[in-house]
């Protein structure tokens, strides 16, 4: 990536970074020598890059793998996911599950979280494969899943989430 440096006199403690294209833009104070210059370019720069891989690691492929593991790991690997990918039209919903096509569907909103929350809402929307409702024995599977009860208090303190449904009679077996 190519780099331009904006020295500002109107500029006093402030440094700042953006990406036009393929060049990474830094503006800093004109007063800066050009030792500090180089070393503001450089932590920009990773900090971008650090940027740029977060979000690649939320793809769908990666999602798709990571959905695997778990099915793996908590379901035997007997669940049978057609797809699962990121969508950037739930609001509220943290994920969305269709039982009858196994299509999985994730926020995009999650990719700032914690991956362990995250995969918290991928083992949720994998045990909907199981069971369509919110009843007792939907919430054994989710469980399962160690960190279960730390990501739901997680969501809660961020006002992503309410208390869980009350059980419901549309469990299947």
């Amino acid at each position: 990536m190519d780099v331009e440096v904006i020295r500002s006199s109107r500029r006093t403690r402030t440094i700042s970074a953006v990406v036009r294209g393929d060049t990474l833009v830094v503006t800093i104070p004109a007063r800066l020598s050009k030792a500090q210059e180089q070393e503001w370019v450089k932590r920009m720069a990773d900090r971008v890059e650090r940027a740029r891989l977060k979000g690649a690691r939320h793809g769908d492929d990666e999602l798709h793998a990571r959905a695997q593991r778990l099915n793996m790991r908590y379901f035997d690997g007997k669940l049978s996911i057609t797809s699962i990918i990121y969508v950037d039209n739930q609001r509220t919903l943290h994920g969305s599950c269709t039982p009858s096509t196994g299509a999985i569907r994730i926020s995009r909103r999650l990719a700032k979280l914690p991956r362990w929350v995250e995969d918290y809402v991928i083992v949720h929307e994998l045990s909907h494969l199981v069971y369509g409702g919110h009843g007792p024995r939907f919430w054994e599977l989710v469980n399962r899943y160690p960190l279960a009860e730390r990501a739901r208090g997680y969501l809660m303190a961020l006002g992503y989430e309410g208390e869980p449904a009350e059980a419901s009679e549309e469990e299947a077996s």
